[in-house]
């Protein structure tokens, strides 16, 4: 049996809010609505991964705290977590820390989405078990 990842459902308080800022600060291309109310979207990260966003019925104000138990934040892995910051920041990304290092080398730079979704970038030296 073979397994691929496909997508992460990741639900919102503002689907089309939460839509519109990854469409805007990560380039994520809509591959589907679904056209009702409450409003649901497959959105597609380069790589491949898709976010499936669609309505919440709360949130936790822990969301953002990466001890929380759980799936707890989505890496985007970059050439250069400078570069990479900086357009971001552009498009409306704000960062409140500096780079740490990462679990298995290289760097990590966290930030979050328009709902406190931690995200990060992850900058990996050549030659690491990372590499493809």
């Amino acid at each position: 049996m073979k397994f691929s990842i496909e997508h992460l459902g990741l639900p919102a308080r503002d689907p089309v809010a939460l839509k519109n800022w990854y469409e805007h600060v990560l380039d994520a291309k809509l591959i589907f609505e679904n056209g009702q109310t409450p409003p649901a979207f497959f959105l597609q990260l380069a790589g491949g991964l898709m976010l499936e966003i669609y309505e919440g019925d709360f949130s936790l104000k822990e969301t953002s705290d990466n001890a929380l138990a759980g799936w707890r934040h989505l890496a985007l892995r970059v050439d250069s977590i400078e570069h990479a910051k900086t357009e971001l920041e552009k498009r409306g990304a704000s960062f409140s820390e500096s780079p740490k290092p990462a679990g298995g080398g290289g760097r990590v730079l966290f930030f979050k989405d328009a709902e406190n979704n931690l995200l990060h970038l992850v900058e990996r030296p050549a030659g690491t078990v990372f590499d493809k």
